[in-house]
């Protein structure tokens, strides 16, 4: 697409006033394919394209989408946006100069360049393999996805970006049954790369971590219930840093009242062995990016540094509120939608300690290898986890496999109680939801020991022998 078409589409949206305007082009190719009772059964295939335009005027905005590109499509988009304001700068000069990224990702095989075929093939090959792990597994679903996005961006201050993002990620689920127990196994590989991410990750290796995880649940002894030492071990990834601290960290809820950390910028409101940062600048990561949805270049960002808050995750729109720049991390799911500050890859740096010894000095408790599904109020941080994996921890050993556990606590209460910190680090990915809007994210963190947290089972409390042998920090 033609600058010179671009600029035109920008000042059509400043034709009434505003004070910011930009375009947000998107051509963007998925395919997916499903696996069930062996059988591939779904194999789609589609592109898209379409831009959106957007004028800020004070602190409202204006946006409008279109799937016509053509010059009048483009131009009755930013006409649209423009009747909606009548204040603002008029008469801006436009110039647009290519803006160019700070980071470069590598991909060795282009989704696009790989056959059908072979993709189908790998998601037969994960079900052949999570079957043969048990006569138990009684049902498997694979799922294989690849996008790949190109994208334009320009606005009012000039800047100009050309960008591609290239998606491939891999999900298995497996069901065992025995008699009336039934259980259920989930793995998920994903990361910004090509078909190169099931070289590294072969899968029949996703398949058969899925399905020992659901076979041996059936063998699993219900959880106890009470308040516990719990060991959040690397492999359960960064479900709790994400949900219970991630989303009150970005700025627009910060702004509405909406976080428990509002307001509380250079304040002390973690562990001082607790570091969190959000960086999209990671290569192989499912929530990378060279550069966010606004055109800002992509950058790490440290948002509590040694347990004192120092920083949100900002936008255009929220850091122009707070009168600063934006850290790049305005995100949108398409063209259809606006850029809202959204997190890409946060995590809790490693620390210093030996994972095997955070057990130990455990003494009884519970250890989380794996984070299921949950809800968290960004209000006030509570939050209910489930947890996927979880063994108990007798004498400073890890004991047996249990069910049925829940996690129940306020995540800030969660970083300030954390009293061993890791020297390991394990990443997750998901598709985060927030204002109707879906992004690829990545969450991480080491193994943590939390003096105390309220785990919810069925087999009433667990037994106390006098205080954990705990090292404080």
């Amino acid at each position: 697409m033609e600058r010179d078409l671009l600029q035109e589409v920008l000042y059509a949206a400043l034709g009434h006033g505003g004070d910011f305007a930009d375009v947000f082009v998107e051509y963007r190719r998925v395919t997916g394919i499903g696996c069930e009772d062996g059988k591939v059964e779904r194999v789609q295939s589609g592109v898209d394209a379409g831009a959106g335009v957007r004028v800020v005027f004070g602190d409202s905005t204006a946006y409008a989408y279109t799937n016509d590109l053509s010059r009048e499509g483009l131009l009755k988009a930013a006409q649209v946006v423009a009747h909606a304001t009548r204040e603002g700068k008029k008469g801006l000069e436009i110039d647009l100069r290519r803006v160019h990224p700070v980071v470069e990702f590598v991909i060795e095989e282009r989704p696009e360049e790989v056959p059908a075929e072979a993709k189908a093939e790998a998601v037969r090959a994960a079900d052949r393999a999570a079957r043969a792990v048990s006569g138990r597994v009684r049902q498997v679903m694979v799922t294989y996805g690849d996008v790949v996005q190109k994208v334009i961006m320009a606005n009012s201050r000039g800047n100009y970006v050309e960008d591609e993002r290239i998606r491939t990620r891999f999900t298995v689920q497996a069901v065992a049954a025995e008699g009336n127990v039934i259980q259920t196994g989930f793995e998920a590989v994903g990361a910004f790369s090509g078909f190169e991410l099931l070289r590294r990750r072969p899968p029949e290796d996703v398949a058969r971590a899925a399905a020992r995880r659901a076979d041996a649940q059936l063998d699993a002894r219900p959880a106890p219930s009470g308040r516990m030492p719990v060991v959040l071990s690397h492999e359960a990834g960064g479900t709790m840093v994400h949900e219970a601290c991630g989303h009150g960290l970005e700025a627009d809820l910060v702004q509405k009242g909406l976080s428990v950390y509002a307001g509380r910028k250079g304040e002390q409101v973690a562990a001082a062995s607790i570091t969190v940062l959000d960086d999209p600048t990671i290569p192989d990561k499912y929530g990378s990016y060279r550069f966010d949805d606004e055109g800002v270049p992509a950058r790490p960002v440290v948002l509590i540094k040694e347990g004192v808050l120092v920083d949100y995750l900002y936008d255009r729109l929220a850091a122009s509120k707070d009168e600063r720049a934006s850290n790049g991390h305005g995100r949108r799911e398409s063209y259809q939608h606006k850029p809202i500050p959204r997190m890409a890859n946060t995590y809790i740096a490693p620390g210093r300690d030996d994972p095997e010894k955070i057990v130990r000095e455990a003494k009884r408790g519970l250890l989380v290898k794996k984070m299921g599904g949950g809800q968290v109020n960004t209000t006030t941080g509570d939050f209910v986890f489930d947890v996927a994996e979880g063994y108990l921890i007798e004498d400073g050993d890890v004991g047996p496999l249990v069910r049925g556990a829940t996690l129940t606590g306020n995540g800030p209460e969660v970083l300030r109680t954390v009293e061993m910190v890791g020297n390991d680090l394990g990443f997750t990915i998901g598709t985060c939801g927030k204002d109707g809007q879906g992004v690829p994210v990545s969450d991480a963190q080491p193994t943590l020991l939390v003096r105390e947290l309220i785990v919810g089972g069925t087999t009433g409390r667990v037994e106390r022998r006098g205080e954990p042998r705990i090292r404080r920090l």
